[in-house]
């Protein structure tokens, strides 16, 4: 089973698209429109500039999270470390059983790179490697943003139909053949997000829970993903317990000499 856990980080890093230092209390923040700012008009490049302007700000991002990775109703408990320098490489280490790291990984827009280390094998892909499991309009960008809880960038744009009721703005519209909808909340902060490619069998809900205060930035601290493709279905769910933005850290990843490529 433990060689299992370690082949679904791959699984998981494509559908999605620790620092050491001492962990900090979290504290939950209550989600309101901010009072301060100047009001907003309902016209479409107001209201974008103001979505774009609520999303988290950052340079690097180290958080530490308890995961439950269920891959069609197999289900793991598993401990993943993800560290992002913004634009440029999140790297990813996943424990399970007494801590011992199972696998580790490095993605960049370029390139996918996997250690299986209770395999002693190791994978390189182009990212265009994610496109096995997701759309093409899925890119590094989406992956970077729905683990911190941003908006994508693509989907606010001036094309998208806009709406809001009940407190929430929703903004909806198509990529090409990628259909979606972002829900963000009266911050502006995304509450869910939905991509869907009908043609290819493909579906993706992020549903972003318990806003907290991390390194002065509002931040969700549960990630629910449910992504379904073809036959396979997906779900992963993840509870920060740590999250530190603009901290020194490193990205170690080595391949040692006797790892052979994976089949």
């Amino acid at each position: 089973m433990r060689k299992n856990i370690a082949s679904k980080l791959l699984i998981v890093c494509c559908l999605l698209v620790m620092v050491s230092c001492k962990a900090r209390k979290q504290v939950l923040v209550a989600r309101k429109a901010d009072s301060s700012a100047k009001p907003v008009d309902n016209k479409m490049s107001s209201k974008l500039n103001a979505i774009r302007a609520k999303q988290v700000n950052f340079n690097t991002f180290s958080g530490k999270a308890k995961t439950k990775l269920n891959i069609n109703g197999n289900s793991n408990d598993v401990t993943l470390n993800i560290r992002i320098e913004r634009d440029k490489r999140i790297w990813v280490s996943i424990t399970a059983i007494l801590g011992v790291e199972a696998a580790r990984a490095l993605i960049t827009p370029d390139s996918i790179l996997l250690i299986n280390r209770l395999q002693g094998v190791y994978l390189r892909k182009p990212f265009s490697y994610v496109y096995k499991y997701a759309s093409t309009q899925v890119n590094y960008k989406t992956l970077e943003s729905l683990l911190i809880g941003n908006a994508v960038p693509e989907l606010v744009n001036e094309k998208a139909e806009l709406t809001n009721a009940d407190g929430n703005t929703t903004l909806s519209g198509s990529l090409q053949d990628l259909l979606y909808k972002l829900v963000l909340g009266a911050d502006l902060k995304v509450t869910q997000t939905n991509l869907s490619n009908q043609s290819e069998g493909q579906s993706l809900q992020v549903t972003n829970n318990s806003f907290i205060q991390a390194t002065n930035r509002v931040m969700p601290s549960q990630i629910d993903i449910a992504s379904v493709v073809k036959d396979k279905k997906i779900q992963v769910n993840l509870h920060y317990t740590k999250a530190d933005f603009d901290v020194q850290q490193e990205y170690p990843f080595n391949i040692p000499a006797n790892y052979e490529p994976a089949k």
